[in-house]
């Protein structure tokens, strides 16, 4: 088996005559099956009557590969390996590999020699013409005067190069690098088999695109756990070639890379809008081999319509998602703009042009519960020691000093800014016995309320 196999040369390509059947000195008409002479112990083969149709497809009878002759990780009707990491190609070439491999006893390294050297996916594979002189008795030494023994039928040009006519130049061979890394040596120098990535290639004619490897395949090393995996790293990166920042590419001449449908149920079809959620929230990782997170918010910033990162009751469900992880909301919100902005125009907060207007609701509880005594658990001071950072999203020190600023005190010199404020006691019980060390670790937040010079002040100093 072959890295890059051929493309299947059209059935219906014309070739001539002499390809087929090929007048001999004796008179008669001997099939291309006919043994070659020089390979010792060559038995006489029986007369094949699909003999014009051999080595044109990977099977003469023009049935598919049965599925266990397939590479590992084929499915059904998958129509190959996917065309943008393996472009068409095109090889018009008869070749038979059940002849070679399973009759004649070829091994796949001694035509594809380079398989045991290659380290870049970039090298052809395909045999050489100066590599078939030796048992077709041809010489390709010089392609610009290839010679023929005009003895023997599959030396001549027309034999294995489909719809070729005496004096005109054989079609080329078409093998498009494959968009992937790939490092043939290091996979031979750990005994893995070329069946293990390109399937029963002695059971196939002509070798086509059907015979390169599947990534359900590669998984069976790649994906198994250490030390069974040997080394074998599952990173899309180590296959997949990478951006300049660090990304998978996917856009190609060829197409663009998806992922397929039994990869996470990733595949891009038309109702992956509104599956990708279920697959990013499961594996955000796997996402983020392509996509960088600019991607994500070029549509999840809220500007653009329709805005579909949220269900349809989330207006009623966002404060208590909010309040379990304010994290996730402030990778796309900002507090003080998105969020405060939205509380004030519905109304329900202080600071809105409609302030806390009944009918549209509020967001803090009420008054009883929410500042008056006794204090309980819903009440404020037990929320801002909870969560501080839930209460600065919206408000800043000058709403707190409104009401817990040092009451009736006009000084300019005041280095607070709760002047005149109402004077509630913000302190708990018995505060003032360990004042001094909450004020000698950070003086900052007593001086929102108290001037430098103020009695309380000193007598915590």
């Amino acid at each position: 088996a072959h890295a890059q196999s051929p493309t299947p040369a059209a059935s219906s390509a014309e070739v001539p005559d002499a390809s087929v059947e090929t007048e001999v000195p004796d008179g008669g008409a001997t099939p291309w099956t006919s043994p070659a002479p020089w390979l010792p112990g060559a038995a006489e083969p029986a007369l094949d009557p699909n003999a014009s149709k051999r080595g044109l497809g990977p099977r003469s009878d023009g049935k598919p590969v049965p599925d266990a002759d397939r590479p590992p990780g084929s499915l059904p009707d998958d129509g190959g390996p996917s065309p943008v990491i393996f472009p068409a190609q095109d090889v018009p070439l008869r070749f038979n590999h059940e002849r070679h491999v399973k009759e004649l006893k070829i091994p796949c390294t001694a035509c594809h020699d380079k398989a045991r050297t290659s380290h870049v996916s970039a090298d052809s594979l395909i045999p050489l013409g100066t590599r078939c002189d030796g048992c077709h008795g041809s010489d390709h030494r010089d392609l610009t005067r290839v010679v023929a023994d005009p003895k023997e039928p599959i030396s001549q040009c027309a034999f294995c190069h489909a719809g070729y006519r005496d004096g005109a130049r054989v079609a080329p061979v078409v093998i498009p690098k494959p968009n992937l890394r790939f490092d043939h040596a290091l996979h031979v120098g750990r005994n893995i088999g070329c069946a293990q990535c390109h399937g029963a290639v002695q059971n196939v004619e002509l070798a086509t695109r059907d015979q390169l490897p599947r990534m359900r395949g590669c998984f069976n090393c790649h994906q198994m756990p250490e030390p069974v995996a040997g080394g074998a790293q599952s990173a899309c990166k180590t296959c997949h070639l990478t951006d300049p920042n660090g990304l998978m590419r996917v856009s190609y001449d060829s197409g663009t890379l998806t992922p397929p449908s039994w990869l996470h149920a990733a595949a891009h079809g038309p109702d992956w809008v509104e599956r990708h959620k279920l697959v990013a929230g499961d594996d955000s990782r796997f996402c983020s081999n392509c996509h960088s997170e600019k991607y994500c918010t070029d549509c999840h910033d809220g500007r653009v319509r329709p805005r579909r990162v949220h269900p349809n009751d989330w207006l009623s469900m966002h404060p208590s998602a909010s309040r379990e992880s304010s994290i996730k909301c402030v990778s796309c919100h900002r507090e003080q703009s998105f969020c405060l902005g939205c509380h004030q125009r519905a109304g329900v907060t202080m600071s809105g042009p409609y302030a806390n207007v009944i009918e549209r609701g509020r967001f803090h509880p009420p008054k009883t519960v929410w500042t008056d005594p006794p204090r309980t658990p819903s009440h404020h001071a037990w929320q801002a020691e909870r969560n501080l950072s839930a209460c600065v999203s919206c408000h800043v020190e000058r709403d707190c000093a409104i009401c817990h600023a040092t009451a009736g005190i006009r000084d300019s010199s005041l280095s607070g800014q709760g002047a005149g404020g109402q004077g509630i006691n913000p302190h708990p019980a018995n505060f003032a016995n360990h004042c001094r060390g909450a004020l000698r670790q950070n003086a900052r937040p007593c001086l929102v309320c108290h001037a430098a010079t103020d009695s309380e002040l000193q007598s915590c100093r």
